[in-house]
């Protein structure tokens, strides 16, 4: 199967895709139709080049914290209390000057759902 090379590739099977998407979704949806079947494989197509020109990075355990926080509305502080340490120790997480013990880790993982993984930095 071809395979996109170029941006002026990517961006015209992008244009098609959006002339697709009216076309095949909804309650008449019918994978046997000849736009179906291509859409299908425009996107295959996209999400490899995607996949190769636009990686997508393993989250950081900074980044996360700051999004949960932001999500959770918790201060340093609260956070701090939150997961059992103080507030300058969050405060080094979050500028990546230390990083959690195992214990504060479960912790964090725990309370704030999120994955061990990206604890880990697996």
């Amino acid at each position: 199967m071809a395979k996109i090379s170029n941006e002026k590739e990517y961006k015209a099977m992008m244009a098609r895709i959006e002339e697709l998407l009216p076309l095949t979704c909804g309650e008449t949806y019918d994978p046997d139709k000849p736009e179906s079947i291509e859409l299908a494989i425009i996107s295959d197509l996209v999400a490899d080049y995607e996949k190769e020109h636009f990686p997508l990075e393993k989250p950081s355990l900074i980044g996360v914290l700051k999004l949960r926080m932001y999500e959770m509305g918790l201060s340093q502080y609260k956070l701090a209390e939150l997961i059992g340490v103080s507030p300058s120790r969050v405060s080094e997480y979050l500028t990546g000057k230390s990083e959690p013990t195992l214990k504060v880790g479960r912790e964090i993982c725990r309370k704030l759902d999120i994955s061990p993984d990206i604890v880990l930095g697996v």
